[in-house]
């Protein structure tokens, strides 16, 4: 999609700073005269709102950073005067710490729809994997900024996650110490992970410009799937997405106030505004929801290593996902077969999050008693956890790639230009004559 400029300087000044620094034209081919597919559903807006709250991740966690104490005997209480004292502090808290969820939101809705619209196939493998590198950071960044606090939650989230690493053969114990500054978690703990959260986000934002150079060699996807073929399928960025994406933005950022003025902490729990205690722990230690699913994972393994294998395989999974994916139609528009099994797949992620909020021996269905098979009652979380853990893995290594050589796709268009007044279950004019068959 990167082709010959059409950025003209108007001024003497835009002429003189072209010919030594060319921001401006730089600029003005990414973001304004890029052409676009002009199919682009509102699901495409949330890589603009990613990069919004981008940047409002960091403009408030610099801000954060300028008042908070990196040390156990004064980290809480650095909280609670930057919510009490500092001038708007409690709103630049709640929008850094809400804001982590409207992240992980909009991250989360970003992979589905690229999932479901094929954009990590050829020729976007680079940019399929550089956001899954954009995802480990943000997980990185995302735990090691709610310790923090220093709460009791941050404080025993640091201890059993840290713990959990050190599972890991020959290295694990190494890396486990090395973050602990220690024997334990305790002060180094803190300041080591008070520098990698404040240096993480920059390097986030560092692939993040690596992932738009990334999707402006090939240019977007489409919800048809289709390679763009002449300029009859595409507009220009600007007016047509800054508009949309500017309107989408609107409507999230009306969903994130009501968090940040109304239910700021409905996200959070209440033990993190207890002093973290090594002496005393929580009932029931739980990440965030974002990392819910993940810990399911984790829980539904009964060996510590299978489980922290598990876990990381996960993701690791993801970043093979182009060459997993067998099938040479994209878009789940055209595979009816396909589209049932992702609409599985994301019923088994809720799953898996709502395993990962319950205690593992908790009865699924209360006051129902099955039978115990293995190490818990078949009615249970742990059981549930597994089974909705098996699936997740069977749809990347099993389903994909076998849908992809036995399913039938319905008729797939010629273009862009030829499906847009047409029902995608039916043949447009211009489409080919007959299916695609078996990939």
């Amino acid at each position: 999609m990167s082709g010959h400029s059409t950025y003209e300087p108007k001024t003497g000044f835009e002429r003189w700073l072209d010919m030594r620094l060319p921001i401006v034209r730089m600029a003005h081919d990414t973001a304004l005269a890029f052409p676009t597919p002009k199919n682009l559903n509102y699901w495409w807006t949330f890589g603009g709102i990613l990069a919004v709250m981008l940047v409002v991740q960091l403009v408030t966690g610099i801000v954060l950073a300028m008042h908070y104490v990196p040390h156990v005997d004064h980290a809480f209480a650095s909280v609670e005067r930057i919510m009490r004292d500092v001038n708007y502090g409690w709103l630049i808290r709640y929008m850094h710490a809400n804001g982590a969820s409207m992240f992980f939101v909009a991250v989360y809705i970003h992979i589905l729809r690229n999932l479901y619209y094929g954009s990590y196939k050829a020729p976007r493998e680079i940019l399929w994997i550089l956001g899954c590198v954009i995802y480990l950071l943000m997980m990185a960044t995302a735990f090691m900024g709610y310790v923090l606090p220093w709460g009791q939650m941050s404080f025993h989230g640091a201890v059993v996650i840290t713990n959990l690493l050190g599972a890991l053969p020959i290295v694990g114990e190494a890396i486990t110490t090395w973050l602990w500054g220690g024997f334990a978690v305790d002060n180094p703990t803190l300041n080591r992970f008070f520098s990698l959260h404040y240096l993480l986000p920059f390097m986030i934002a560092g692939v993040v410009g690596l992932h738009i150079w990334a999707l402006h060699v090939p240019g977007n996807n489409n919800p048809t799937g289709v390679n763009v073929k002449s300029a009859e399928d595409t507009v220009p960025f600007h007016p047509y997405y800054t508009v949309k994406d500017g309107f989408a933005i609107a409507v999230f950022f009306l969903m994130f106030a009501s968090f940040v003025f109304y239910n700021p902490n409905i996200l959070g729990h209440a033990d993190n505004y207890i002093p973290a205690n090594p002496l005393v722990t929580p009932t029931h230690i739980v990440p965030e929801w974002y990392f819910l699913p993940f810990y399911a994972i984790l829980r539904a393994v009964p060996d510590k290593l299978g489980g922290v294998l598990l876990m990381f395989g996960a993701i690791g999974v993801l970043f093979v996902l182009p060459w997993l994916d067998t099938s040479k139609v994209r878009s789940m528009r055209y595979r009816p077969t396909a589209r049932l099994y992702f609409l599985i797949f994301v019923v088994a992620c809720l799953v898996l999050g709502y395993c990962g909020a319950k205690l593992p021996d908790d009865p699924v269905i209360p006051g129902l008693s099955t039978f115990q098979l293995f190490d818990a009652d078949l009615n249970s979380f742990v059981w549930l956890s597994r089974i909705a853990t098996a699936y997740y893995f069977a749809y990347f290594v099993v389903i994909l790639p076998i849908l992809g050589l036995t399913e039938t796709p319905l008729p797939v268009p010629d273009s862009i230009s030829a499906p847009v007044l047409s029902h995608p279950a039916t043949t447009p004019a211009g489409a080919v004559a007959s299916p695609e068959k078996r990939g």
